[in-house]
């Protein structure tokens, strides 16, 4: 199956959730809009000619920097023709929340609660969204990069010894 044929198959589905697509790397990426990207997994897995069965992953991503910074990344696999596929949507930090998929993948449970313990991206639907490797009293997400990268605080450190 080729690039060609899935990007054509997901602008007939879905044409203006589909943000971008990106054939440059060496896996096909596809970004969408979060209100579909359940719908969009389900066409992936369950359409014939897609048959992508395997949810080979599922992360999240913090880039401060961007109008959407909260991303969520979904790594499928069509195992019968040994292709790969990510996808990709963003949503606001005050609004983090995207559909679970477990009704999809059971493997997607941990891999949601593990993106909720890290990034905070609520999942909607989750059959037990909490905290599964941080303790549940932690008011923060530490994957996030809300904070600064050294402790200006600090006077054990010579920052000669580190070329600055």
């Amino acid at each position: 199956m080729e690039n060609a044929l899935i990007i054509d198959k997901l602008y007939k589905a879905f044409g203006r959730d589909i943000l971008k697509m990106d054939t440059d790397s060496d896996i096909l990426t596809v970004m969408v809009s979060h209100p579909v990207i359940h719908e969009v997994i389900r066409f992936l897995k369950e359409n014939e000619e897609m048959n992508f069965t395997f949810l080979t992953d599922l992360c999240g991503i913090h880039h401060p920097d961007r109008g959407l910074p909260l991303g969520v990344v979904y790594h499928l696999h069509n195992l019968t023709e040994n292709i790969r596929i990510r996808i990709k949507t963003f949503v606001t930090v005050a609004d983090p929340t995207v559909l679970t998929i477990t009704n999809l993948f059971s493997a997607a449970n941990w891999m949601e609660r593990e993106t909720y313990d890290f990034y905070g991206i609520i999942f909607q639907g989750h059959p037990n969204l909490k905290r599964i490797l941080n303790v549940e009293y932690m008011d923060f997400f530490p994957m996030r990069k809300e904070y600064p990268l050294e402790d200006p605080t600090r006077e054990d450190k010579d920052d000669r010894f580190f070329g600055r």
